[in-house]
């Protein structure tokens, strides 16, 4: 996978100002406000910065935390995993492989198969519905 690399006036010019703090700046939207936290569409979730597959919504389930939830990522994913001691909390961090573009955290309180939960903000997150 071809890594993207931008300077941070390439990525403001690219991105509104919530996506550039959230998928940039490693920052959080509002709980119960994304676009895609009660979405059930079928089809195909993209990082929402370089339009790399993330996610299959087969994969999506409403856990009641406020963010989008998966129990899985797609195979081709390649999302990466960063310990994070940020606001003195100690979580997984998952970032876009590709673009290294924050996206969420993962938690081990999900549902089977995997029992983990892919914590994801809306906003760092592009949307393809299966035709």
């Amino acid at each position: 996978m071809k890594k993207i690399q931008k300077t941070e006036a390439e990525w403001k010019a690219q991105l509104n100002d919530l996506e550039f703090h959230v998928l940039r700046k490693s920052g959080t939207e509002r709980p119960f406000t994304g676009q895609y936290n009660d979405h059930d569409a079928l089809g195909t979730y993209l990082c929402n910065a370089c339009k790399t597959p993330l996610f299959d919504s087969s994969n999506k389930y409403h856990s009641g935390c406020g963010w989008p939830a998966f129990w899985g990522e797609l195979e081709t994913a390649n999302i990466v995993q960063k310990t994070d001691h940020s606001h003195g909390m100690n979580r997984i961090e998952l970032l876009c492989s590709c673009c290294n573009s924050h996206l969420g955290h993962i938690f081990n309180d999900g549902p089977p198969p995997t029992g983990t939960r892919y914590c994801i903000n809306s906003v760092c997150l592009e949307f393809v519905a299966k035709e």
